[in-house]
């Protein structure tokens, strides 16, 4: 969904936008996959699956499973490449987390974003347990010297509980900046211009939109008080 919203506020600014999808898994040939997904809610059809793998695994994993080749991540990053020749903006979504295995060697979605010098979007949970899974992300990401382009939540509640609402600060302090975006659950189900409003509502100025953290924050903080 983050993915889709990037993509829609970038195509609604008039640019060139192609996602890739490097290893889709989980999803048997012929099925729609993340990337109709996407070409659905943003209106755009320059999408790109590198691989597919039916069993709903790990890349490296479902291609073992089913005895195909695993991906090959240096192709993936020329393909990239090329693509960016000819577009304002490439899109590269993951599976499964940054350091979730592609092939045998090890190779993982921060490979990816190194050999390509690519900021690195981190989209997390709202609620238990997303402080220690994003800590590891962030000091992951910190190690390897990958920029970090911003932090999303990609599914906030309709009615959010103290962990939601506490978890905001948390989340901001081990990002060491403001959250870039929150969208709302259930915008997957919207209309396509419902969705576009969804994302400039959810996602930050860095990423098109005017989702205001501070405001957000203090809303939910007044809200926990308040409780």
């Amino acid at each position: 969904m983050v993915t889709a919203a990037v993509a829609a506020l970038a195509s609604a600014r008039g640019e060139k936008v192609a996602v890739v999808k490097p290893a889709q898994t989980g999803v048997a040939a012929g099925e729609p996959g993340d990337l109709d997904e996407v070409a659905r809610l943003a209106g755009s059809g320059d999408t790109h699956e590198l691989a597919r793998f039916p069993d709903p695994l790990s890349p490296e994993a479902a291609a073992r499973a089913c005895g195909l080749p695993p991906l090959d991540l240096a192709r993936a990053a020329s393909e990239v490449r090329s693509l960016a020749a000819t577009r304002d903006r490439v899109l590269v979504e993951g599976a499964g987390g940054l350091l979730v295995r592609y092939d045998p060697g090890g190779a993982t979605l921060a490979d990816l974003a190194r050999a390509l010098a690519a900021p690195v979007l981190v989209v997390t949970e709202a609620g238990l347990g997303t402080l220690n899974n994003t800590a590891l992300t962030l000091e992951a990401l910190a190690l390897r010297g990958l920029a970090l382009a911003g932090l999303v939540i990609g599914s906030w509640p309709d009615s959010p509980g103290l962990a939601e609402r506490s978890n905001l600060t948390d989340l901001e302090a081990l990002a060491g900046e403001p959250l870039s975006g929150v969208l709302a659950a259930g915008a997957g189900r919207l209309g396509r211009a419902a969705f576009c409003h969804a994302a400039a509502e959810g996602l930050g100025r860095s990423l098109g939109g005017h989702f205001d953290p501070a405001g957000f924050r203090e809303k939910h903080t007044a809200a926990r008080e308040a409780t």
